[in-house]
């Protein structure tokens, strides 16, 4: 009898609950309605908590925004944060004076190590055929030797992500994206120098899945000690080393052991979060991840002395210009357009 890879299966909370080296997970997915030409939505906010709305009211949320739905600025401080794109924009800007647009695709790394204000909004740029918008954020954790170091991001565009596709004998194909790490031959690096992720002996792997119905795949095998979880977050059922898991559950893998997963009767999507723990204490307080209690007030200081730059742009909810297109401006003048 094969050794099944599971460990645990639990249901999906909001957020997903991760394993060391990971933080945090959130997978946004509305269904925002047409825009206004100031790219507000063209629908009415009242029921809605504003400020702090989170109840997905007819298929969608404002979040902390009050005109535009997203995040407006905000700061952290001790960690990365990871926000890889499925469908819909997204507009950063932060208080370095670096901005961007991305989105359909496109994953976003963020730095913030000393500390950092950005803003993530939403814009509803199309005013026909509605705004949807889908993506997960993840929050990585900093080693305590680089949780200080300077703020940085850098963009990952879709033309660039690593994908593979297998096939099964039955036609039923496997689309991977690796956003960062190694699957098989591939090998995506990720993140800036600071990383957990820039080291390949701490085997950090980010890997979005689709499944055909009925299709198979399998999970190579990594290092001893290394946590690896897989979350099925959309179509219906799986069998995991032959044991059913429904749709909304997160599966903590033996990492050692192969993993064979069978889709069932519909198409499903899978995320795969892996890495070597950093094993060092972690004290969290809203935005900021340290190591210590003392480290944390010391963050809540020194944002109250500086703001961490302070904020360069002219709106809390910091928008683009409606005809901007993809494109990543950084703290240094340097502009990518794509």
């Amino acid at each position: 009898m094969i050794k099944s890879s599971i460990k645990t299966i639990q249901p999906l909370g909001f957020p997903w609950a991760t394993q060391d080296p990971f933080l945090f997970c959130v997978h946004h997915n509305d269904d925002y309605p047409n825009g206004n030409e100031d790219m507000t939505p063209n629908a009415s906010l009242e029921g809605r908590n504003i400020g702090n709305d989170f109840a997905i009211k007819d298929g969608w949320r404002m979040y902390h925004g009050r005109r535009i739905p997203g995040f407006p600025y905000h700061p952290h401080r001790g960690f990365e944060t990871v926000t890889i794109t499925k469908t819909g924009l997204i507009d950063h800007a932060d208080s370095l004076g670096a901005a961007g647009r991305f989105g359909n695709g496109d994953v976003q790394w963020m730095t913030a190590g000393k500390g950092v204000q950005h803003a993530e909004m939403f814009p509803m740029l199309n005013q026909e055929g509605g705004n949807k918008l889908e993506f997960f954020q993840l929050w990585l954790n900093l080693p305590s030797h680089n949780k200080m170091v300077d703020p940085h991001f850098n963009m990952i565009w879709s033309e660039d992500i690593r994908s593979m596709q297998e096939v099964e004998g039955a036609g039923a194909k496997v689309d991977i994206d690796v956003i960062t790490g190694g699957y098989k031959e591939i090998h995506a690096p990720g993140g800036s120098p600071a990383s957990w992720a820039s080291d390949i002996e701490n085997e950090v792997a980010i890997l979005t899945v689709r499944m055909d119905a009925h299709a198979e795949w399998k999970i190579p095998t990594a290092s001893e000690g290394v946590n690896r979880t897989l979350y099925l977050y959309q179509g219906d059922k799986i069998s995991v080393d032959g044991t059913e898991v429904s749709i909304n559950h997160a599966i903590e893998l033996d990492a050692t052991l192969e993993t064979s997963i069978q889709a069932h009767d519909q198409e499903v999507y899978l995320l795969v979060l892996q890495g070597k723990p950093i094993n060092e204490p972690v004290a969290q307080e809203g935005p900021f991840v340290m190591n210590t209690q003392e480290e944390i007030q010391e963050a809540f200081a020194d944002f109250r002395r500086t703001q961490f730059g302070g904020w360069p742009w002219p709106q809390q909810e910091q928008v683009h210009d409606r005809e901007k297109g993809r494109f990543a401006l950084f703290a240094d003048g340097r502009e990518e357009v794509v």
